[in-house]
Parts: C-alpha cells; sequence; structure tokens
C-alpha cells in the first residue's frame, strides 16, 4: 500500500522546472549530466527550460543544441556566457558538431550556428526566470558561478533570484577538507558572490563526492549502441583515450536537483560556505545558514551510480 501511495505521489507530482548552467566542453560529465536532465524529462519529472554555459567556446551551444535536438528538444533555448574564462578548444565539443557522413550531411542536427545565434546568458536567464512562477524554478549549475553572479549584478537580479528559485544545486568545493576546487577557482570572484549574496537554498555537491562515484566505460560501450552514432558515447570518447571511468561530479547535483528527496545522498547541517583568495571552501555550521553540502554513504554510492548509469543511457522517447 505504501509503495503504491508512493508511485501514485511521484506520477502527480509536477516536474520541477529546471535551468541547467554548465561549463560545458571542459569535462565529459557536463555531457552526461544533461543526458540526465533529458530522460528526467521523459519520466515527467523534470522540464527543462534553459541551458546557460559558462564556457567561451564556439562549439558549446551547437553541441548543447545538438544533444538537444537528438533528444527530441531542439526548442530549449541556449545562452552563452561573453567573455568567459574558458576558451580553450575541446575535442568533444568539436568532432561531434562538425561530424559529418559520407554524404557531407551532418550526423547530428541543430540549429544553432546554422539559424540564428544563442541569447546572452544573462538576458536569457532573466528572462526565463521572469516568465516563471514565484518560487517555481530549480536550477543545476555544474561550471563556474560565472552566469548567476552576473545575473545577481544585473538590476534587479538579487530580488529576481529570492522571488523565482527555490533551489540552487551546485557542483563547486570540496567538504570538509575546502581544498581549492575546479569550478571554484577558475571564478573565485563570481563564486565569492554567489557564496555571499545568493538569496535562496545553496546545495553543494563538493570534489569528493562525483569523484568517489566513477561512471564505467563499459557504460559506454555498451549501453548506448542502440544507435550507430550517439552524441554522448562519441562525445566520451573524444574526451580521453578510452577505456576510461569518469567521475559523476555534475550528474550528482542534476540528480539532487530533480530528486531532493529520494534519500541518494545525505545533507550536512545547515551553514555558510566561504572562500579564500586560493579558492579554498570553508563551511561554518549555522543554524540560520542557507548552505548544505551532500554527503554519501558507500551504500548510496552505489545506488546513486545505477541511477546515473539507467539514467544517462535512457533513449529519446519513440515518439521524438
Amino acid at each position: 500500500m505504501l509503495t503504491a501511495l508512493a508511485a501514485a505521489s511521484m506520477l502527480s507530482a509536477a516536474p520541477v522546472r529546471l535551468i541547467f548552467d554548465t561549463d560545458m566542453g571542459n569535462d565529459i560529465d557536463d555531457a552526461l549530466a544533461l543526458a540526465c536532465i533529458h530522460a528526467l524529462e521523459s519520466k515527467g519529472e523534470a522540464k527543462l527550460l534553459a541551458v546557460t554555459i559558462t564556457k567561451d567556446h564556439r562549439h558549446a551551444a551547437p553541441f548543447v543544441d545538438l544533444v538537444n535536438h537528438f533528444y527530441g528538444r531542439g526548442h530549449v533555448p541556449i545562452g552563452v556566457v561573453k567573455d568567459g574564462k574558458t576558451p580553450k578548444d575541446s575535442p568533444y565539443l568539436t568532432i561531434p558538431v562538425e561530424r559529418r557522413d559520407a554524404a557531407g550531411k551532418l550526423v547530428f542536427p541543430r540549429a544553432t550556428g546554422q539559424r540564428g545565434e544563442p541569447a546572452e546568458a544573462v538576458q536569457l536567464l532573466r528572462r526565463v526566470l521572469e516568465a516563471e512562477a514565484d518560487g517555481a524554478v530549480t536550477i543545476a549549475q555544474v561550471g563556474f558561478s560565472t552566469n548567476l553572479a552576473r545575473l545577481l549584478e544585473s538590476p534587479g537580479g538579487v530580488d529576481l533570484a529570492r522571488r523565482k528559485v527555490k533551489l540552487l544545486s551546485a557542483m563547486a568545493g570540496e567538504f570538509p577538507t575546502g581544498k581549492p576546487e575546479y569550478n571554484v577557482r577558475i571564478d573565485i570572484p563570481a563564486f565569492r558572490r554567489i557564496a555571499a549574496e545568493w538569496p535562496g537554498p545553496v546545495v553543494f555537491s563538493g570534489f569528493e563526492i562525483g569523484k568517489s562515484i566513477l561512471y564505467p566505460a563499459s557504460s559506454i560501450e555498451k549501453d548506448y549502441s542502440y544507435v550507430p552514432f550517439h552524441p554522448i558515447a562519441d562525445a566520451y570518447r573524444q574526451y580521453m583515450k578510452m577505456p576510461y571511468d569518469r567521475p559523476t561530479w555534475d550528474l550528482t547535483s542534476v540528480l539532487h536537483a530533480v530528486r531532493p528527496d529520494d534519500s541518494y545522498f545525505g545533507l550536512s547541517p545547515s551553514g555558510t560556505v566561504t572562500v579564500d583568495a586560493e579558492g579554498k571552501t570553508a563551511f561554518e555550521p549555522s543554524a540560520a545558514g542557507r548552505h548544505r553540502y551532500l554527503t554519501a554513504t558507500p551504500e548510496q554510492r552505489a545506488k546513486v551510480l545505477r541511477t546515473l548509469i539507467e539514467l544517462s543511457s535512457r533513449p529519446p522517447d519513440p515518439a521524438r
């Protein structure tokens, strides 16, 4: 009876209205995380409102777009950073974006770069948030804090975030050690602004969480072979020499963003995260604090990995 009630509750729950803010191209976990989002939308648990990008490379938006098209959601708006911190080329973006068949046709169709250009990220964030009901939006930030910090700096940005965003799920920091983590140290001033000024709850998935849950190369070789060319598998193979297992950093933030009440992770007490000039994070427990970070037992890590493999490798809906 309880199981049936839980299932009915899940079916009746409204999808999480999600913005995905990503440095797509710097690590392959961003691509896997986007695949998870599409699976969660196909299952009726999420609604992808927009993707905003903090990697400043011309192929980042087309790659996101081709992934969205592959899953039948080419309508999802994409916003790009201006004067971003990481303009370096990435084979896992460029090769799938430019891949053509024997007839010279793009293997992975897309619109970005062919008809119109994506919006500037902060403009898109403002437009999407303003159109949503108060307290309706969850943001999964899995790259640098550049875009969201600029949102706060924009006129009325703090109030907009306060009214519209119920949760910011961020892959950033390392807890409790505080070692400088990539997403923090690449744009320390932006992370500092988010830590100090983001007006609502923030849950951090630290470096230690994703590092302890490795996505297996065996899944790439087996679970994505239902089509001759799969954009996620193609990107994974371009990122590093196969076979390799990769931490699930960004996937964990997405999973918590959409399924925060499913006991995949534990949570620290409430508190406040700060960062020093070198990018080291510190967490100070406080009942009034807006910040928490994820924890995971061995049993939870095993459950999370099974779930992430199932989600990221889920085929697109047949109707799409």
